[in-house]
């Protein structure tokens, strides 16, 4: 039991970077809403949903292929950094290269029709290039800092890029317009060149974190030498481009639904419906916070421990502790979305001239159940994919992402001319169960880990059950949301707690 303690406080100190980070980009979000139009936050939202898809492309796999081959070739770890990090570079010069030759049909592609504004699609762009290649080269340093067991540094660095990008924001869209209106020193030059709410000012700040991060990181990237081990590259290739494709399925299968709906949907509607779909799709950020607060720490977890005689068990309590938490997550969010919504987005009418006037965000709340089960479907989904990369079969990987991003593709696009973003929400949820089931039955013929299926599936049930009572039956009533939480709650610490209690004891 002393391991899965050990993993709970890796995944904690790991996760907390993560949390803290996504934490304020959800403080953020209001901020956003409230001073830029909802087709500025559809803008916002379409061109990181492209991000997500290169990011993936850029970082080629190596972050698991590190881990996974500090474990195989621990008597070469030097080597192992040198080659991961040189592909990563080498494929992130290539990308900006060709970004930069083929610049205006990229910003063309991205306006996707709208002829007006070229100059700021433009600049969006630039930032954009600017972001995805700071960002790439930051991958293998902090994938070498949580494999170092460094992680006061990794949370310093995570967190400042995301409190850099809060100043900055706060500074654009609030600073700027007081120092001008209140004619405070440099009001006159500044007011010769702002834009009172302009996106380009959120993209200015992520491009001008992305710098703080590389600086932060100098230490670790000047230790990679060019010297590099042309049969080692080959063996880390062969188990990594399977998990590249991988990783542009999953993104697929996260962003792409985004980028359709843009493209889609009619102009007149198509900015207004993407930003009523990201807005309302970050209510489920919280799941999707102990999600990547999960990964970070069981990643390299799962590769150091998977050589114990009784790795197996400790797998398959963790996916049990894993669901329960998830689970408790999904009923507490839809207990509490309407108090989410209005912390987000704002109240859902108010009054104008004696007139009521309906927030147009609310009407998107529906999205939020299917993404939350989405969410819970990709966290255990990553669980389990832990038998393919432990044992090299890696094409698996790129089976299910494969699989799960057909099916994406496919039914958004014949189901979003006439359900627009609700679509999006539930086909998210389908694709990302089927990966779930396809994952499960593949690794239990390949590599059996003893899962307790039965009790998994039982708060699974369970937890949909409490939250269509919550989220249809009871209207979102916040009373009896959060009665069905601790009754929830409460059952699943009476069945746990004898094993709760032998942990917390070690």
């Amino acid at each position: 039991m002393s391991t899965i303690k050990k993993f709970a406080g890796q995944t904690a100190i790991y996760g907390l970077s993560t949390i803290i980070s996504r934490m304020i980009y959800f403080v953020l979000t209001p901020i956003y809403t409230r001073t830029l139009p909802v087709n500025a936050n559809g803008v916002f939202t379409s061109v990181y949903g492209s991000a997500s898809i290169i990011n993936a492309i850029l970082a080629f796999g190596m972050e698991t292929t590190y881990f996974r081959y500090l474990q195989k070739r621990s008597d070469n770890k030097q080597q192992v950094y040198n080659n991961a990090f040189g592909v990563v570079i080498m494929v992130s010069v290539i990308f900006l290269v060709f970004c930069v030759l083929f610049l205006n049909p990229i910003v063309n592609y991205m306006q996707a029709g709208v002829t007006k504004d070229h100059a700021d699609y433009t600049f969006y762009v630039k930032c954009f290039l600017v972001i995805l290649v700071l960002d790439a080269f930051c991958v293998i340093p902090f994938a070498r800092i949580r494999a170092e067991g460094r992680p006061i540094k990794y949370a310093i660095i995570k967190c400042s890029n995301i409190g850099l990008v809060m100043m900055l924001n706060l500074f654009f869209l609030f600073g700027v317009p007081f120092i001008i209106n209140h004619h405070l020193p440099a009001g006159a030059w500044m007011a010769g060149w702002y834009r009172p709410n302009w996106v380009g000012y959120v993209f200015l700040a992520n491009a001008i974190a992305s710098g703080l991060t590389i600086l932060l990181l100098l230490p670790e990237i000047l230790q990679m030498k060019l010297k590099f081990d042309s049969d080692m590259l080959s063996e880390m290739f062969a188990y990594s481009w399977p998990i590249l494709i991988a990783n542009i399925s999953f993104i697929i299968n996260e962003s792409l639904d985004k980028v359709m709906l843009k493209q889609m949907l009619p102009q007149s509607i198509a900015d207004t419906h993407v930003g009523i779909y990201g807005t309302c799709a970050k209510i489920a950020l919280f799941l999707s916070i102990f999600v990547q607060a999960f990964r970070l720490g069981a990643e390299p977890f799962f590769f150091s421990h998977a050589k114990n005689k009784n790795s197996g068990e400790t797998y398959a309590r963790i996916m049990t502790y894993f669901v329960i938490m998830v689970a408790v997550i999904c009923v507490a969010l839809i207990a509490n979305v309407d108090i989410l919504a209005t912390v987000i987005v704002g109240k859902e009418t108010h009054e104008v001239k004696h007139h009521i006037v309906y927030n147009p965000f609310w009407q998107g709340l529906g999205v939020v159940p299917p993404l939350l089960f989405g969410y819970l479907s990709l966290g255990i989904y990553m669980n389990l994919s832990v038998w393919y990369k432990l044992s090299d079969q890696t094409r698996y990987g790129l089976y299910i992402s494969g699989i799960g991003a057909v099916l994406t593709v496919i039914l958004n696009w014949l189901l979003i001319p006439k359900y627009s973003y609700m679509a999006s929400a539930w086909i998210s949820f389908a694709a990302y169960a089927t990966m779930m089931v396809l994952s499960y039955l593949w690794g239990q013929k390949n590599y059996p880990i003893p899962y307790n299926l039965k009790k998994n599936l039982a708060y699974i049930i369970v937890s949909v059950l409490f939250v269509f009572l919550s989220f249809t039956v009871f209207k979102r009533n916040i009373f009896v949301g959060n009665g069905l939480l601790l009754l929830f709650a409460a059952g699943a610490y009476y069945f746990e707690r004898k094993e709760l209690k032998a942990i917390f004891k070690r």
